[in-house]
Formats: structure tokens, sequence, C-alpha cells
């Protein structure tokens, strides 16, 4: 239990300081205002994507939220006769974790994410899809939710909601864990290695972060990534994994699918 577990301010180093206390300075139960959202929520990575759905799909804005860097609305769409938010959550961890809090304080409790990874295994072909099962938690937001440990887990009943719609759909998927890091720019060889010989088959930057915030406001979560580009051999290969829009595209719709049925 994390009440169990005591400030560790002897911590050797600053992200190992895990304070359990479940109440922090701003806590958004206290300053974010319960909205009329729906229940089910996809956080979609993909700009371009959320840009057709919103055109296409009489998409409404449903709360208006922007940080410095700019807007973050949480939009609503009719799905499956089902009322249906969705958002982009921002890149990489700090900005992923922060707005989850505020959409879960929005009112929203049940979320799919969407995104793209770099492939750690080269089976691993652009589009191909990965259900996450886990996240090596190499960047600092999950230090803050939950204690220090080597990875996260996805919730059991998220990664059998998307396994049912994605075999619904007949999209072949694998599951597994996948490395979260907040530096891109220094996955060098030895750690790639590393992070392969534990069992990651994908790299992104946001999924051990969102899963711990999850977990920490007892919220449902879980993620589908595809295949994007290539760390698996000796040299990069950007494989132009971001210009497959139909890819993109329907792994938001599985996503929804996938959301509602939670």
């Amino acid at each position: 239990m994390l009440s169990a577990v005591k400030h560790q301010t002897n911590a050797p180093y600053p992200i190992l300081e895990f304070d359990p206390a479940r109440e922090a300075f701003i806590e958004p139960s206290k300053v974010i205002k319960p909205r009329d959202v729906p229940e089910h929520c996809v956080l979609c990575f993909f700009s371009d994507v959320i840009e057709v759905i919103v055109a296409e799909h009489d998409a409404k804005v449903i709360v208006e939220n922007r940080w410095e860097d700019g807007p973050h609305p949480l939009y609503e769409i009719k799905h499956a006769g089902k009322r249906l938010a969705f958002m982009h959550p921002g890149i990489g961890g700090p900005l992923a974790g922060s707005l989850l809090e505020e959409v879960i304080g929005f009112g929203c409790r049940k979320f799919i994410a969407c995104g793209g990874c770099g492939a750690l295994d080269p089976s691993i072909a652009v589009g191909n899809l990965i259900v996450v099962t886990a996240a090596v938690r190499d960047e600092g937001v999950s230090y803050h939710y939950l204690p220090p440990g080597r990875d996260v887990s996805a919730n059991k009943q998220a990664i059998s909601a998307l396994e049912t719609a994605l075999r619904n759909n007949n999209a072949p998927y694998r599951l597994g864990k996948t490395w979260t890091t907040a530096a891109p720019y220094r996955e060098t060889h030895a750690r790639i290695a590393t992070r392969r010989s534990e069992g990651c088959i994908a790299v992104e930057m946001e999924a051990a972060a969102m899963m711990a915030v999850a977990q920490h406001r007892q919220v449902i979560l879980g993620q589908v990534l595809y295949g994007g580009d290539d760390l698996s051999g000796e040299a990069w290969d950007d494989r132009e994994w971001q210009k497959h829009e139909e890819i993109r595209e329907r792994l938001f719709w599985l996503a929804a699918e996938a959301c509602l049925g939670l």
C-alpha cells in the first residue's frame, strides 16, 4: 500500500525521494472544476488525425484548455451511439501526465492512448500494432506517482479491451513491453541492447508516465502503438513512418472501439 511507504528524504538521488502523500500542493480535484464530459476518452498522439476527426465528424470542443505551448482542447463526438472524448495529450511524459491529470479532473475515467513508437525488434514493420503490457520507467514523472521501481504494468482490463477490439477488426497485433525515455537523443547502442535484453520491443516517451498517473488516480488506461522508426539495427532508419495516414486514422478508431468497450 502507498500509505505504508514513507517519504524517502534520505534517498541518494532526488528522483528516488518518493512521497506517498495522496494530496499535492496543487491538487487537481481542488483546482479543476468538473465538467459535463464523457466517461471515455481517446488520447491520440496524431495531430493530423485529430484535425481530420474534428473536420469530418462534427466534433465539438467541450473544454478549452491551453498551456504555454498552445491549445490542448478536449473534443467530443458521438461514436457507436455513445459519447466519446478525445484530445492530443502532448509530447513527452511531463506534458502527457499533466494533461491526463487535468482530463481526469474534468471527469473522464476510461482512457485508451494511441501513438507511434520506435521498433527495438527487427520483426516489427511499419504499421505493426503493439498492445502495451508494461513500460520501463526511464523517465521522471512516474517516480512522483509510484514508489521507485523498474517498470509499471498496464491495466489488465484495458489490455483485454484492446485485444477484443483488434481481434474483432482482424487487426494483427502483439503484446509487449515498451521503454519510456525522456531523452530520445540519448538512446545509445548500449542502452538499446539493455532494454532489449529485459524484454522491450518498442521505445516511446509517455507510456510509463501516463500509466503511473492512471494508477495513482485509480482510473483505467491502456495504450496501443504502431511500429514507426527502426532502432533495431546498426543505424537508425526513419522509415518515413509518419506518412502512413491510413494506419494512423485506423488506429484512432480501433482505440475508440476499445475505449468504449471498457
